[in-house]
C-alpha cells in the first residue's frame, strides 16, 4: 500500500480529518480531534495504529511486519509496515480497527455530534 492508498483510506472514513501538527512530513489522522493513524510522507512504508493491548500482541508474535509503536505507547500502539507482505485488506482493517478503538474513546456527547443525520456518514458505533 503506497502512500496515496494509505491516505485516501485514511481519509475515506466518516468525519477523518488530515493535521500535520509535528513537522511538515508526518502525517496524521483523527477523528474527534484524537489521533488513529501516523505515517510519514518521506517513509510511508509505516504506520503507527492504536491496537487493542491484546490484539496488539498477537499481531506483533505473527507478523514480523508489525511491532511495538515508535514513539508511542507501546501498549496501545503498533507500527506496521505497509510495503511488505502483509496483505493491503489486512492493513486497511487495521485502520478501520485503530479508528473504531479512538472512536469509541471519545466523549459520548462528541461520539453523538459525529452521528447526527446532519453531519453525514455515521462512524463505526459497534
Amino acid at each position: 500500500m503506497d502512500i496515496i492508498e494509505l491516505r485516501d483510506f485514511c481519509l475515506s472514513l466518516p468525519h477523518a480529518e488530515e493535521a500535520t501538527p509535528f513537522d511538515e512530513t508526518t502525517l496524521v489522522y483523527k477523528i474527534g480531534g484524537r489521533i488513529f493513524a501516523l505515517t510519514d510522507m518521506e517513509d510511508s512504508g509505516r504506520i503507527n495504529l492504536k491496537c487493542d493491548p491484546d490484539r496488539a500482541i498477537e499481531l506483533r508474535e505473527r507478523h514480523p511486519e508489525i511491532v511495538p509503536g515508535w514513539h508511542m505507547n507501546k501498549r496501545h500502539w503498533n507500527t506496521v509496515t505497509t510495503d511488505g507482505d502483509l496483505p493491503d485488506e489486512m492493513v486497511r482493517e487495521m485502520i478501520r480497527d485503530s479508528y473504531r478503538l479512538v472512536f469509541r474513546s471519545l466523549p459520548r456527547t462528541v461520539q453523538r455530534e459525529l452521528a447526527a443525520p446532519e453531519n453525514g456518514e455515521t462512524p463505526w458505533n459497534g
